[in-house]
């Protein structure tokens, strides 16, 4: 497993989907984009801006009932890609264990973020899905690029159902 930092997230077009952009945290550096939901990216930018609502959004009720169950989460992780979609685990620790449950990445790192829990791709993932950028002063404009050119391959189809 390899860990990882939220970069950010960010609409891309001509899909007008948004993106999560991981990066990952040794020397070598690579990016990996996920595509999510409009709500989930909202519930992400949220947390990453710190901003708390008056009322609690989903991921903010997760996080309060692990938090009333004395449940831990240990970490996120990005288990595997099928078909372009992505699949991750939250790794919870309660009184009964450690416990791994399925989830989209979306929302692992939604709560992840509230919880100030590490996020992990397994390196398979990143092999396969993710970009080397090029260390230099543009390197925002190389991530935006690399995401053009995986966008020129894809069709608005592939995002639906269960790929967000």
């Amino acid at each position: 497993m390899i860990k990882m930092e939220l970069v950010g997230v960010r609409v891309e077009l001509p899909a007008s989907a948004p993106i999560v952009l991981l990066r990952e945290s040794t020397e070598r550096g690579l990016f990996l984009p996920i595509f999510v939901g409009n709500s989930e990216a909202t519930s992400i930018a949220l947390a990453m801006d710190k901003v708390e609502p008056p009322r609690p959004i989903t991921h903010d009720l997760l996080t309060l009932v692990l938090e009333a169950l004395d449940a831990e989460l240990q970490r996120v992780v990005v288990t595997e890609i099928q078909d372009k979609t992505f699949f991750a685990e939250l790794h919870v620790r309660g009184e009964k264990g450690t416990r791994k449950i399925s989830c989209r990445p979306s929302d692992a790192i939604a709560v992840a973020l509230r919880m100030d829990t590490p996020i992990y791709v397994v390196d398979d993932v990143l092999q396969q899905a993710g970009y080397h950028i090029p260390d230099d002063d543009n390197q925002e404009e190389h991530v935006l690029a690399e995401f053009r050119d995986f966008l020129d391959d894809v069709t608005p189809d592939d995002f639906l159902g269960d790929n967000i």
